[in-house]
């Protein structure tokens, strides 16, 4: 079955308004920018959007934000976004923050049709205890909170009872792919990709370039065409740096 499609905007066209999206990408490293920019074009708003963070200001993730098209974030930080964070504390935005690895295994159980699991993360703290604040008044007072955690002991050790994450759609973004479905992710742009691709209902993949069926060996195949439904290009010039690090030249004496 040939899964790729002409346009990014034919390939988010039915996201409706209050969809949930799990999103991959970890800061600006593997995010499906071209995608995103498809969905901004779209319109659909009041988006419950799963993903470790929410891009930066002005990038990825950060132009649905701030747009005002996102309602709720699942996340394990804020990040570089200084957008989410004045969302988020004048209630404009509602904020589940998880912790990261938490976060990560969620999807995975959604992807793997796992409702629940324990775990040992955020045992006596407020992930436990409850009272988070998920969103605020414009006064600043908590109009939610999250809740306590079912906590069970196993082998003399207190756990906490996390849920499963399953979403509408999955916006991905791979390195390779071919008319299939089937993705390969470059280094550490494979981040939360596949967990995302997995908990999708329907699974859209951007790939950087896209080839066709049999010419990906099936050992280097990191996640399987079964789990993708619409493949489109990515934009090549869909790339950024989130921080540079690099030293400036040495001088010649």
């Amino acid at each position: 079955m040939d899964k790729v499609l002409d346009s990014p905007a034919v390939a988010v066209a039915d996201v409706p308004d209050g969809a949930v999206l799990a999103v991959g990408g970890f800061g600006l490293c593997g995010i499906p920018s071209t995608l995103i920019g498809a969905l901004v074009d779209a319109g659909a708003t009041g988006l419950r959007v799963v993903s470790n963070n929410c891009g930066v200001d002005d990038w990825g993730l950060g132009l649905l934000l701030r747009a005002g098209r996102i309602a709720r974030m699942t996340s394990s930080y804020v990040g570089e976004n200084k957008e989410f964070a004045r969302q988020y504390l004048s209630g404009e935005l509602e904020v589940e923050l998880t912790p990261q690895g938490t976060l990560a295994e969620r999807l995975r159980a959604g992807g793997a049709g796992i409702p629940a699991f324990f775990t040992p993360a955020g045992v006596g703290t407020q992930v436990e205890e409850g009272g988070l604040p998920w969103r605020y008044a414009a006064d600043g007072s908590v109009v939610l909170a999250s809740p306590p955690k079912e906590v069970r002991e196993f082998g003399g050790r207190r756990y906490l009872l996390e849920e499963a994450i399953t979403a509408d759609f999955a916006l991905v973004r791979a390195e390779v792919a071919d008319r299939h479905g089937n993705c390969v992710f470059h280094a550490a742009a494979r981040n939360f990709n596949p967990l995302c691709a997995t908990a999708g209902r329907v699974t859209l993949v951007e790939a950087d370039r896209i080839v066709e069926p049999g010419e990906l060996a099936p050992d280097a195949v990191h996640l399987p065409g079964v789990y993708v439904d619409r493949v489109v290009p990515a934009d090549p010039a869909d790339r950024r740096i989130e921080r540079r690090t690099v030293r400036p030249a040495r001088q010649e004496v």
